[in-house]
């Protein structure tokens, strides 16, 4: 007798006429206290190696018989019935048909699942949350929502997803292939979704309509309505300015004490599957989503879409030529009180957005990055009239440059015949009129117009001299007074005759 001998198996059937294998323990010496050592002794658990007196013992039933074959492709099948139904993926054939819908199955199992859509039965219930399922498969990856499994890893960057399908569609962010075209405009999308999204801009569809619309709460103050009584409350607080509760941060009261503590912690739990966003409101990121969907749900009866509606608002103010926003310092007024803040800083002199390369502050952050480029020099945009280069590309900055080849000036002086190519350079010429200088100086009481005269101007109490004769040592206040300087260099006269 063989090493191999004192262990022998048979193979029985159960049941369910499932063929099983037993294995049989015979001349063994080994002796235990306990049964259920005996049972650990004896062998593994199905599909598992079976240890037997330090012996390793495979534990796999017999390979079973594959005698029926697919003539469409080289698959094998154990029975007829599980061919059949293989061919069925070659013909297309769906037999089984949905008596609530038009949808048809090749498997009468899909069918069974897909039932369910209608009946609304959720068989599969989460233990760890109150969620349930219509599948299996859709409880299983729900799982991984509270296990943090992420088994499919982005071979480009660190992400990680817990679905196959996730993975796929961010692995376009990196490919920046957009697969579904519009097929009103030009515009491609890299997801389904966002296509038929954007679909809805052509249409004018606005498919999801409550059926409890008007039953839901009214606000006295204007037409909106709302669903929920919760959300009513936090909106009728932009009316009243109650805040009720107070950060313990800043002592600043609000009345969404959740969102404002992410201001402090710098928390963004919302993020965008589209690109590396992350947003402190759900409002955000849905206003975010319009950037990759293109929707523009908000309309000017008039002429353009807007993706949102504080653009519009701002927008609708360029039709009534109201300007609601007033500086209390001066007489100028403004659309936006984005831009009124902005003005406010003429006035007191803050310069909030400072340059890590040098000791210069600006007013607004788009000032800041200009000056940025001074330190790079890098002028990657080029005029195709003339040697004129550019920091960064621009629509309008292209626009005012090109008319100083046509000659276009389309800003016009209502005072005089003066025309202007920019609207800004008009701005200041209209001081001329009303005799306005809204640029003080705070260490005598001079006024200016511009505020690069006053930045000038305090020179004259610096003593700061920023224009050097490269022939000599001196200095000077003004690039004028420099520019007549070299003259002394170059024997040039100041005054010529004819």
């Amino acid at each position: 007798m063989s090493s191999d001998s004192q262990y022998n198996y048979s193979i029985g059937k159960t049941a369910d006429r499932k063929p099983q294998m037993t294995w049989v323990v015979l001349n063994c010496s080994v002796r235990l206290v306990h049964l259920e050592e005996l049972t650990g002794h004896q062998g593994g658990r199905k599909r598992r190696p079976g240890v037997l007196c330090g012996k390793v013992i495979p534990n796999k039933k017999p390979k079973a018989k594959m005698p029926y074959r697919c003539d469409q492709c080289m698959k094998r099948f154990s029975g007829t019935s599980h061919l059949k139904r293989h061919v069925m993926t070659h013909s297309g054939e769906k037999p089984y048909k949905c008596d609530q819908c038009k949808k048809r199955f090749s498997r009468k199992g899909n069918l069974k699942r897909h039932m369910r859509t209608h009946s609304g039965e959720k068989p599969y219930k989460c233990d760890q949350c109150k969620k349930r399922f219509s599948q299996k498969s859709y409880l299983m990856l729900h799982m991984r929502t509270h296990s943090g499994e992420k088994p499919y890893k982005c071979d480009q960057c660190t992400k990680r997803f817990s679905q196959k399908g996730i993975l796929k569609i961010h692995m376009r962010t990196h490919s920046g292939e957009k697969p579904y075209k519009c097929d009103q405009c030009t515009k491609h999308y890299s997801r389904k979704s966002y296509l038929m999204l954007h679909m809805r801009s052509h249409s004018g569809e606005k498919p999801f309509k409550c059926d409890q619309y008007e039953k839901a709460s009214r606000c006295e103050q204007c037409t909106k309505r709302f669903g929920e009584s919760s959300k009513l409350k936090i909106h009728v607080r932009t009316y009243t300015g109650e805040k009720p509760y107070g950060c313990d941060q800043c002592m600043k009261q609000t009345s969404q004490l959740t969102g404002h503590m992410r201001t402090h912690t710098g928390e963004k739990p919302y993020k965008c599957d589209h690109c590396a966003k992350g947003f402190g409101h759900s409002s955000h990121l849905k206003t975010h989503m319009r950037t990759h969907t293109g929707e523009m749900p908000y309309k000017c009866d008039q002429c353009a879409d807007f993706g949102q509606t504080c653009h519009l608002k701002s927008h609708m103010r360029t039709h009534t030529g109201e300007i609601p926003y007033k500086c209390d310092q001066c007489a100028e007024r403004f659309r936006e009180s984005s831009q009124l803040k902005s003005h406010m800083w003429t006035h007191t002199g803050e310069k909030p957005y400072k340059c890590d390369q040098c000791s210069k502050r600006f007013l607004t952050i788009s000032h800041l990055k200009s000056h940025m480029w001074t330190h790079t020099r890098e002028k990657p945009y080029k005029c195709d009239q003339c040697a004129m280069r550019f920091e960064q590309t621009s629509t309008l900055q292209i626009q005012i440059h090109m008319r100083t080849h046509t000659g276009e000036k389309l800003y016009k002086c209502d005072q005089c015949t003066k025309l202007f190519i920019r609207k800004d350079k008009l701005k200041i010429h209209m001081r001329t009129h009303t005799g306005e200088k809204p640029f003080n100086c705070d260490q005598c009481a001079k006024r200016f117009r511009q505020r690069g005269s006053l930045n000038v101007h305090i020179r004259t109490h610096t003593g700061e001299k920023p224009y050097k004769c490269d022939q000599c040592t001196e200095r000077f206040i003004y690039k004028a007074c420099l520019k007549s300087h070299m003259k002394t260099h170059t024997g040039e006269n100041s005054y010529s005759t004819i």
